[in-house]
This record gives structure tokens, sequence and C-alpha cells, in this order.
């Protein structure tokens, strides 16, 4: 992982030029006062939250990315369905419940875009990730068997997301 300068006065330049455009456009004023302000609203910004972005992590493979979202919005257009004939139909068949998914992965941005993606995914919520980032726990509105829905996780979204993040 690539560590930010703690003592750069502009850590990353492609935010700091976002911010700037950005509040000139929003504001529609481009005075002397204003660009002073886009200024140093453009560079007291990142660093008051330096700390939280403490390390980046790089995308390793980012053509990947774009088949893992075409993925995940396929996913949840099918289980939409796969959701309503659930709750639609008898409501005895239904067995929620929590699982544990072990996780390979210890980077938090990955981490997070598998929780993410496990959520916007009907059926299923993630609830927590332990301490250590090494057990992903998720709800699930059926689960019929804990190993298939783990291994279902597992390959089809923890996977890529280590491979588009190479960690």
């Amino acid at each position: 992982m690539k560590r930010i300068k703690e003592n750069a006065i502009v850590p990353s330049p492609f935010t700091f030029l976002l911010l700037f455009i950005v509040w000139l456009l929003l504001t529609n004023s481009y005075g002397l006062g204003n660009l002073l302000l886009a200024l140093f609203l453009s560079i007291a910004l990142p660093w008051l939250v330096r700390d939280i972005r403490s390390n980046t992590l790089r995308v390793a493979k980012p053509l990947k990315t774009p088949g893992y979202i075409l993925m995940l919005l396929w996913d949840i257009i099918v289980s939409n369905v796969i959701v309503a004939q659930q709750v639609l139909g008898a409501k005895e068949n239904l067995r929620p419940g929590f699982v544990a998914v072990p996780l390979d992965m210890r980077e938090p941005l990955p981490i997070t875009l598998l929780a993410s993606t496990i959520s916007l995914t009907p059926g299923t919520v993630s609830t927590e990730v332990s301490e250590d980032y090494s057990t992903l726990y998720v709800h699930a509105l059926n689960v019929p068997d804990e190993q298939a829905l783990i291994q279902q996780i597992k390959q089809r979204y923890e996977t890529p997301l280590k491979e588009i993040f190479g960690c």
C-alpha cells in the first residue's frame, strides 16, 4: 500500500483539483475572493480527513471492474425476482438466518465493497465485520444450505474483488 505523505500541502493533487473545480461550479462565482476560498477549501478539506484516508489501495486490474459491476446488476435483478417469489410464496418455506463468511481479504476497502455488494443484492444484508477483518456476518432471507451461501459469496463476489484489488 502507498502511504500518503504526511507533510505534503496537497496530499492528493487529483482530490485538490476536483474539489477546486466542483466548488467553483457549485458557487458559479469566479471572483478573487471565491477563488481564494476554493483554494483554501481544496487544501484544508483533504488535510482535515488525512487520518481517515491515511492508506490508499490501488486498483490492480481496473478492466475487471466493469464486468464486476455488470455481474452485480444482473444479480440484483435476478435476486429481486427470487425474493419476490419467496415473499409472495409460502412463508413457512423460508429459513432466515445469519451466516459467518470467512474472508481471504484483509484490506478495508475491498471488504467494504464486498459488504455493500451483499447488501445491495436483495435477500441478503451484511451486518458486521469482525475486528480482525477475518469474518463478514451476513443475514439472508433464506438459508437452506449455509455452506452453499458462503461458497456463492466467496466465488461470486470475493474472488473478483481480490483480483480487482490484487489482495
